[in-house]
């Protein structure tokens, strides 16, 4: 039975290998017997490299007013940010309020957002966070955590990012791919199963950061990864925040 299922898996490592598939990132090591009160100093430096490096860091996607970015993000999901501003312009040239997504037709919405995938799902979503936005806050973004929670296709990451980004709000960390990637592998989310484990690891995030800090740190996060940090080939030699990365040693003789 043991060698059945080792066999198993050996088959299953083989397959996800020949297809290009990729685990979800496991917590890097942490360095030993580090203390919350040593961690959290570790947190301080890098998010002082993070200023230091990315001072101007804000969100990527493009946006006039709360509900553009609203619907930006919904956009966003498993979609690059590139892509979405590619989408817009069109988008909100023919949806311009809450009461126009509401009255959508979906064939044609579904039309003008095809190319960012999921495109049904969200249109879905984008009609709804119309209605719903319209019966509910009279046409207008909430400004508050539980209520955009009520709105079709908006989670924690959406309503993160809606709220610090356009209503200068800090009401939790941005945890998207880059984010979680970054975090295991600087050991800074230990209660975090994988890099997809994102409440975890914007709990603990939020525990070694300064409230202030949480939405810069989200988008300098999220410019790192795509700038140094990457999924495959990290450029661990030009990393800033090296000196206090566990895991900048693996990364480099990995990618050897």
């Amino acid at each position: 039975m043991n060698n059945r299922r080792t066999n198993a898996s050996a088959r299953s490592t083989a397959v996800a290998r020949k297809s290009g598939r990729r685990a979800a990132a496991r917590p890097a090591r942490r360095r030993p017997s580090e203390s919350v009160a040593a961690r959290k100093a570790r947190a301080a430096r890098i998010l002082a490299g993070l200023r230091a490096h990315y001072p101007d860091a804000r969100c990527a996607l493009t946006h006039r007013s709360a509900l553009e970015l609203l619907a930006a993000t919904i956009l966003s999901a498993q979609c690059t940010d590139q892509r979405v501003n590619l989408v817009t312009p069109a988008l909100f040239a023919r949806y311009r309020g809450a009461a126009d997504f509401a009255a959508a037709d979906p064939a044609e919405l579904q039309e003008l957002i095809r190319s960012t995938g999921f495109f049904r799902n969200k249109a879905r979503s984008l009609i709804g966070m119309g209605r719903v936005l319209c019966d509910e806050f009279g046409g207008k973004v909430p400004q508050t955590m539980p209520a955009l929670l009520r709105l079709p296709g908006v989670a924690r990451k959406t309503a993160n990012c809606v709220l610090g980004t356009w209503f200068e709000k800090n009401e939790g960390v941005v945890v998207d791919t880059h984010v979680g990637r970054i975090a295991l592998r600087l050991s800074l989310a230990p209660s975090a199963r994988n890099d997809k484990d994102a409440v975890r690891i914007e709990n603990d995030l939020m525990s070694l950061f300064p409230r202030e800090s949480w939405t810069f740190l989200s988008h300098a996060m999220i410019d790192h990864g795509r700038s140094i940090c990457t999924a495959r080939k990290p450029a661990c030699d030009r990393c800033p925040l090296r000196a206090e990365c566990p895991s900048a040693d693996s990364l480099t003789q990995d990618d050897s």
